[in-house]
């Protein structure tokens, strides 16, 4: 396992040399700010990225914070491509440094994730209609047999042990006051895009090494989606997100990209393909092995979006 993954960062860090190598660099830009009204696509890590940027065209480089974002041609539309970094408040962070640097129109996340329901398998695309922060949550006190709560927090869900998961509140552009929520949605435009495509985008189910997955991938849009500040590899906790919130996928990322878009009134889409069962595998882990399918499938999806959707 090992020594795949120290195979396929090699190979990822070659062609982002090929691909960088056509780019111009801009250096630092503090106090920058492009006025080009553009499409934001957003991954957590190098592997999610590198097709993206194989495609790119007109390509600029702006390091902002020490982010680095590249501006182009992207099937035609403006884009501003960057990596959120693994996490939620590197999501959050580096989403917000897009919005006050750029014109962003509309975010659109690709990457990969973890499968919750049990009726998805490796390698699908999900396409979420709304993501949650799963792991903003009272750790609660045991009294007795059971757990005492604060009184002060909306708990909108049932608790895993001493984890009672909470609302949070939230303050959005133009509110008059915060507001208390747990979900925030995808935007209705893109997730129409994307149902226009489910059925005609084509999906990988070997990856380079030749490993075969025993089942043709599919595109899935709608249903729910959990972020959290977790890497979640057990099949009890698995179950139990999936019996409690109806989530599809699980990552780090895609809820806190929608959390900042919803309170910067930004349309938002998360494009997420199914890396590993989050202990849901008779066997180890998966993530390693098929990572690069996962990352090609939604990458796939996410280039077949922006087909779709008008400039």
């Amino acid at each position: 396992m090992i020594g795949f993954a120290s195979r396929y960062l090699a190979y990822c860090l070659a062609v982002l040399v090929l691909v960088l190598g056509g780019m111009t660099n801009e250096g630092s830009a503090h106090g920058f700010r492009d006025g080009v009204p553009r499409t934001a696509i957003v991954s957590a890590f190098a592997p999610e990225m590198l097709i993206m940027k194989s495609n790119l065209a007109d390509t600029t480089i702006h390091e902002i914070s020490g982010i680095e974002f590249l501006t182009g041609k992207l099937r035609g539309h403006d884009v501003v491509l960057f990596l959120s970094g693994i996490s939620v408040v590197n999501a959050a962070m580096s989403t917000q440094a897009a919005l006050d640097n750029f014109s962003v129109q509309q975010i659109v996340f690709s990457g990969i994730a973890g499968g919750v329901d049990p009726e998805l398998n490796i390698g699908d695309v999900v396409i979420a209609d709304r993501w949650g922060q799963y792991l903003e949550l009272l750790m609660a006190r045991q009294v007795g047999d059971g757990w005492q709560t604060m009184p002060f927090f909306e708990y909108p869900y049932q608790n895993f042990g001493m984890m009672f998961p909470r609302s949070v509140t939230v303050q959005r552009v133009g509110a008059a006051e915060p507001e208390t929520r747990f979900w925030f949605s995808a935007d209705d435009a893109l997730l129409t895009a994307a149902r226009e495509v489910a059925t005609s985008v084509s999906l990988e189910n070997c990856t380079a090494e030749d490993i075969c997955l025993d089942h043709a991938p599919t595109i899935v849009v709608g249903g729910s989606g959990v972020s959290g500040s977790a890497f979640v590899d057990n099949a009890a906790f698995r179950a139990y997100v999936f019996r409690t919130y109806g989530a599809r996928v699980l990552d780090m990322e895609s809820a806190p990209v929608g959390h900042v878009a919803w309170a910067n009134g930004i349309p938002f889409l998360a494009v997420r393909s199914v890396a590993d069962l989050a202990g849901g595998s008779a066997s180890a882990n998966q993530m390693e092995v098929f990572l690069g399918l996962a990352a090609g499938n939604a990458t796939a999806v996410v280039l077949a979006i922006l087909d779709a959707v008008e400039e």
